[in-house]
């Protein structure tokens, strides 16, 4: 059965261009010579990666450097501390390509490469030893890193996830093949939902892709699975024209028509990138073939950090026919400090936006905290005569007696991650521990 929806005629072979190209990305583009001696700086640390629709397509060049997308895929000076940038620049001078490698090495380990527990309490085990190429931090849901599956089609200058690309083993998640989430799930049958992830699953052909998602569809007690992907932000030809766009979309259907839910979790980060013919045509096709488009970003600094935008970016996920689920907060990993907006903030933005929306996009969740014990939502800002707080609540947990709980911390103008935060005197005795690892007042 083919899918629905006609195929442009225009076509265009998908190219990843890196710091290698960054010349040629130059001399067609007003990028100056700082901006290129940026790149290859910054580069050394945080991957870069772009192609020619997000150069053609989403970044504005007439606003650049203030432009938003451009700093979503171009690194810039600020995003590595001023010693770190000081020592990456003294190493990179020497010409010596062991101290750099020394320099990179030791930025890297200050940038909190894995976040939030995720190498130490994430990773399952099958017979006593680590299954490569999982997390399981969620009771019902595991999360899969296909190896073909770890690089995207252009790099966020944010992501959480920039240890994925970089090169370095020890740094990555990556399953050569399903057989080990496949026994995984057959020893765990309350895992109903698998959330295959990178990296980009979509950068992957059909034929691979089919090969490591196909064998889910045999196992009974998984009823959901989903796929987190930025494809259709910086490459939605891979659902319109690329060779094999029909071919996945046949395998979605093969899935939704076998009784499973397939959600294609959409990274939009900002409006523009839902602004072209190519991504509405993408959308609408996943659509048609019964899968479910949910959307989530997180909020940064510098490129969405305001209420006009969340605001325009939810209306058109609503317009395209796809859900918006999640404003997250910046993980602290990376270039934190040059995205991170307060948490008090990011609540007066998340709730200015909301209540323009109308009801149907009122589906959205935030601003979340995706942190070591779960998923905890800053739901607002409570003033009484005891003073100010932050009302929390965990939205998911490691702990399932947690979720759903509602609790407080102190009120901070500049904190901006959960570990900045105070627990309330009031706050519950296990979502104390869970959170700060003791009771009120011993955090």
């Amino acid at each position: 059965m083919p899918p629905l929806g006609p195929t442009p005629v225009r076509s265009q072979r998908f190219r990843a261009l890196g710091v290698r190209q960054v010349d040629a990305i130059a001399a067609r583009f007003p990028l100056t010579g700082e901006q290129v001696a940026t790149v290859r700086l910054i580069s050394q640390v945080l991957p870069f990666r772009v192609n020619e629709y997000t150069l053609s397509e989403l970044i504005d060049w007439d606003r650049v450097p203030d432009d938003p997308m451009f700093r979503m895929v171009f690194p810039q000076r600020g995003m590595l501390s001023p010693g770190d940038e000081r020592l990456l620049t003294a190493a990179t001078g020497t010409g010596d390509r062991q101290a750099v490698a020394a320099a990179v090495k030791e930025i890297r380990g200050r940038l909190n490469p894995h976040p939030s527990g995720q190498q130490e309490l994430n990773v399952p085990r099958i017979g006593g030893s680590p299954a490569p190429g999982l997390q399981h931090k969620y009771r019902e849901t595991v999360l899969y890193f296909p190896s073909q599956g770890q690089s995207c089609h252009s790099y966020c200058t944010y992501c959480f996830r920039w240890a994925q690309f970089v090169g370095d083993a020890d740094l990555r998640f990556a399953a050569p093949g399903p057989e080990v989430l496949v026994r995984y799930l057959g020893e765990h049958p309350e895992v109903h939902d698998v959330l295959v992830t990178g990296g980009d699953p979509m950068i992957m052909g059909t034929d691979r892709l089919v090969d490591h998602l196909e064998p889910l569809l045999g196992v009974e007690s998984v009823r959901t699975i989903r796929i987190g992907t930025k494809s259709l932000a910086y490459w939605p030809q891979r659902f319109v024209t690329d060779q094999d766009a029909d071919d996945v979309l046949r395998f979605f259907e093969r899935v939704t028509a076998g009784g499973r839910t397939l959600a294609v979790m959409a990274h939009f980060t900002h409006p523009r990138e839902l602004g072209t013919e190519l991504v509405a045509r993408a959308l609408s096709r996943i659509r048609a073939t019964g899968a479910v488009v949910y959307c989530q970003a997180p909020l940064i600094g510098r490129i969405n950090d305001s209420a006009a935008t969340w605001s325009a970016l939810w209306r058109a996920e609503l317009a395209a026919g796809a859900v918006p689920y999640y404003m997250f907060v910046e993980r602290d990993t990376g270039p934190y400090d040059y995205f991170k907006v307060p948490l008090a903030k990011a609540a007066e933005v998340f709730a200015s936006a909301y209540r323009t929306l109308p009801g149907l996009a009122r589906t959205v969740r935030g601003p979340v905290m995706s942190a070591t014990p779960g998923k905890v939502v800053v739901d607002g800002v409570e003033e009484s005569a005891g003073g100010r707080f932050f009302q929390l609540r965990m939205l998911q947990a490691r702990d399932p007696a947690l979720v759903g709980r509602p609790f407080r911390a102190c009120y901070s103008p500049t904190a901006a991650w959960l570990d900045e935060l105070e627990p309330a005197g009031d706050t519950p005795h296990d979502i104390a521990a869970a959170v700060w690892g003791g009771a009120p007042g011993t955090a």
